[in-house]
């Protein structure tokens, strides 16, 4: 593996600083690195089924890392935590084995254009902060949603979950430590299923870049989510929510190549 990384070191170094990057956004807002890095494997001609397994491959790492340094700085509602994970599972072992079998693309402009409103509005409650706290009521089916779309998408468990969640008046701190907690079980679970159907050549010379970049970002990612203020956190993901989700409809509307 070491003599690999050196001699493609050239090759995998624009991967490591896009995991780096996309980590660092993923772990302070709770979204976006499997979305970010999912678009850039496409558009790199990787095929949709390639591109989703060599990023859930990545995140099993760097979720791993991610979650432990949540835990540690006590960002993690572990009740919240308990709601999410068995329906977040089952709907991401569904959407990896639909994947493997089909092309899933077809729902992603709709669920994109979703996305995008849901970021307007996290923006603009950003701006009205503070919100009135409360505790979500709609947990386990935007669990079963974000695990579907995460593994058909290569990126959505963060974008549905942690948006939606803010909605419903959860703390913006622990939504994103319990996310992104949940988010290492899901993607291992993802992975795996990836990997009984597609076998090893699904996994791409990517997935190293991706998996180092992330690893030494995601322990800055919970420091920051901790330490920033909750009406920059509305307004980070709202942002991010939308500049994604725009970009993803600009291009399926053919604008882009």
């Amino acid at each position: 593996m070491i003599d690999t990384i050196i001699a493609h070191f050239g090759e995998i170094l624009p991967f490591i600083l896009i995991g780096f990057g996309a980590q660092m956004i993923d772990g302070a807002l709770g979204m976006a690195y499997g979305v970010i890095s999912s678009t850039l494997l496409l558009a790199l001609g990787v095929p949709p089924s390639k591109a989703s397994a060599s990023v859930h491959a990545a995140e099993t790492f760097t979720t791993g890392v991610s979650a432990l340094s949540h835990i540690a700085h006590r960002n993690v509602d572990w009740r919240l935590f308990a709601r999410l994970i068995i329906p977040g599972v089952i709907g991401g072992v569904a959407g990896a084995y639909l994947l493997s079998n089909i092309d899933g693309s077809a729902i992603k402009p709709f669920v994109q254009a979703y996305l995008a409103a849901i970021g307007i509005y996290l923006v603009w409650r950003g701006f009205h902060f503070p919100p009135h706290a409360r505790d979500p009521k709609w947990v386990a089916p935007l669990g079963l949603a974000g695990g579907f779309m995460d593994a058909t998408g290569g990126g959505g468990w963060g974008p549905i979950v942690t948006s939606n969640l803010l909605i419903q008046g959860a703390s913006p701190r622990h939504t994103i430590g319990t996310v992104n907690t949940v988010e290492f079980v899901l993607t291992l679970a993802i992975s795996i299923t990836f990997l009984l159907h597609l076998g090893w050549q699904a996994f791409t010379t990517y997935t190293v870049g991706l998996l180092i970049g992330g690893v030494i970002a995601a322990p800055f990612g919970a420091m920051l989510a901790r330490h920033v203020a909750p009406r920059v956190l509305f307004i980070g993901v709202g942002t991010i929510l939308m500049l994604t989700s725009l970009f993803g409809l600009v291009k399926w509307l053919g604008y882009i190549g």
